[in-house]
């Protein structure tokens, strides 16, 4: 059964570290609006064009190619507000250590100016990089992770071998939540190492605007995911109406990019359960990410019981025994722990 939960929205987003609440009374709505809006200028286009992006659907004028580029980016309130997220077009949420969640993204219709803080790599989140054929981009690696890397496992760079070359050190945050990259070298990376970077990867499935109108599922117009009662990750999704697109808080604070404040504009997010144990003495995990399980897929304000599999290494949402489609533009993908399960960890809110 779909929880439901009362007025936790609105108290989370007041939850922001050191705001009073006139402080918060300061910092207007309308500017989160105005960005928002700008961000989604020219995309909802009825103009139907001849090329489309693979990971988003989106159209494109020009013929798209490109390789994907998969990057872990930190997630520790130090780290927030991160630079380029907002850009991506899949991003998949998951326990690293403890009750800290870490980010992989994945680019292939954007390239940001600047992305991170990049942060250090695990096995499992290689394995979905390698569902993209993504070159992966991390900043340290576990032992496991370790090993892939040195096995040539997928093609990579990483800061332990390029830190002050191709990873820069910020001076405006701390380590280990201070390395970025540029696109640009990581282009310049991949040059380096002989990477090809032409191909485009395989094409998510997308429904067309007809069927994204005719949607069903339950009203949800919030979704609330705690991992591991931790509030400081937190997360809520809050749908909104007149973008037609979710916005995504962690603890209160809006996603959005550090430099510019264009925040994290999502179409679908796709929750799903897996098995997490841990490791070693350092708190490390194993996910489970081949087995499957159940699954809740938001999109247009509505929420759906669905299951998911790992397809080519992929995880996508399954409907009545077929995959189901997408809704073109970003989608967020968040792994939880099988226990407590999706109905502890996760809940909905409609307000109508």
């Amino acid at each position: 059964m779909l929880k439901r939960w009362i007025a936790v929205s609105a108290a989370a987003i007041l939850l922001v570290s050191g705001c009073s609440k006139e402080e918060k009374a300061e910092e207007p709505e309308k500017q989160d609006t105005e960005k928002a809006e700008e961000a989604t200028k020219g995309i909802n286009s009825e103009k139907e064009l001849p090329f489309h992006y693979p990971l988003t659907g989106l159209g494109s004028e020009a013929e798209v190619d490109g390789r994907a580029v998969a990057v872990m980016i930190n997630n520790h309130p130090k780290a927030r507000p991160q630079s380029g997220i907002n850009q991506a077009d899949v991003v998949y949420e998951m326990l690293a250590e403890g009750d800290v969640t870490r980010f992989l993204a994945i680019f292939q219709s954007e390239q940001p100016e600047m992305i991170g803080p990049v942060r250090s790599s695990r096995d499992y989140y290689i394995e979905l990089a390698k569902g993209y054929d993504g070159l992966y981009i991390a900043h340290g690696y576990s032992p496991e992770a370790k090993e892939l890397l040195d096995q040539g496992y997928i093609d990579n760079l990483n800061g332990m071998q390029y830190d002050g070359t191709l990873f820069k050190r910020e001076s405006f945050r701390q380590a280990p939540h201070n390395s970025y990259i540029s696109f640009e070298n990581v282009l310049k990376g991949a040059k380096e190492k002989n990477y090809a970077m032409e191909d485009e990867p395989e094409s998510l499935e997308f429904l067309s605007k007809d069927e994204a109108k005719a949607i069903q599922g339950v009203d949800a117009d919030s979704a609330m995911i705690s991992y591991l009662d931790n509030e400081l990750f937190n997360v809520i999704y809050e749908y909104d109406a007149g973008l037609e697109k979710y916005k995504r808080y962690s603890n209160g604070e809006l996603t959005a990019d550090y430099k510019s404040g264009e925040p994290a504009l999502l179409d679908n997010i796709f929750i799903a359960e897996a098995d997490h144990k841990v490791v070693d003495s350092a708190g490390r995990r194993d996910i489970n990410l081949t087995s499957g399980g159940k699954g809740y897929l938001l999109q247009k304000g509505k929420v759906t019981e669905v299951d998911w599999k790992n397809i080519d290494g992929r995880i996508l949402p399954i409907l009545n025994s077929k995959q189901a489609g997408l809704v073109p533009g970003k989608t967020w993908i968040n792994i939880v722990p099988s226990s407590p399960g999706l109905e502890q960890t996760v809940s909905f809110e409609n307000k109508n």
